[in-house]
């Protein structure tokens, strides 16, 4: 009888009973200060600028916002991808991250996100940069937003509510 477990009472999740799954510090940083949180506020930032320039254009028909529009679209693309790869590595390197289902969720909606980018900075190079802002390229540029929103939503709960990508030492 000794040998049987005692029934306290408590269900206990057996993922979160892993050793690894309280392994959450950042494996991609420099000097503490993780990667994929200093990239990702580039695509953010630019993402937003694509639809305010394609708003500027809308509003006062200047060729310069659209030729801005085209820039910002691009370069939010192409630092996504980096922030994604960063991102990536993370996931695949920590167990603690890779475990828990919401990384996951952050990551498909992230890489759905880059779609989106790629899309928009790709219509507006085949479609040329001003054709492209009405009514298609500001439509893109509203979703990749709200999808911004969202995928920034999920990426800081990750952050905020299970700490993960930070380090538990305090240093910095």
């Amino acid at each position: 009888m000794d040998d049987e477990p005692k029934n306290t009472g408590a269900l206990v999740d057996p993922i979160s009973a892993e050793p690894s799954f309280h392994r959450t510090e950042s494996q991609i940083a420099i000097a503490g200060h993780p990667i994929h949180a200093m990239l990702v506020a580039f695509p953010i930032a630019l993402t937003m600028c694509t639809l305010g320039a394609d708003g500027f254009y809308w509003w006062t028909g200047d060729v310069f916002w659209a030729r801005a529009a085209l820039w910002a679209s691009g370069m939010a693309f192409l630092f996504g991808l980096l922030a994604g790869l960063s991102g990536t590595v993370e996931l695949l390197l920590v167990p603690g991250i890779r475990a828990r289902a919401a990384s996951w969720t952050h990551f498909v909606i992230a890489v759905m996100l880059l779609s989106i980018l790629g899309a928009n900075w790709g219509y507006r190079l085949t479609s040329g940069y001003e054709q492209a802002v009405l009514p298609w390229g500001i439509l893109l540029s509203a979703f990749a937003a709200g999808f911004t929103a969202v995928t920034g939503w999920h990426g800081g709960k990750l952050v905020f509510d299970y700490h993960l990508g930070t380090s538990s030492t305090g240093k910095g």
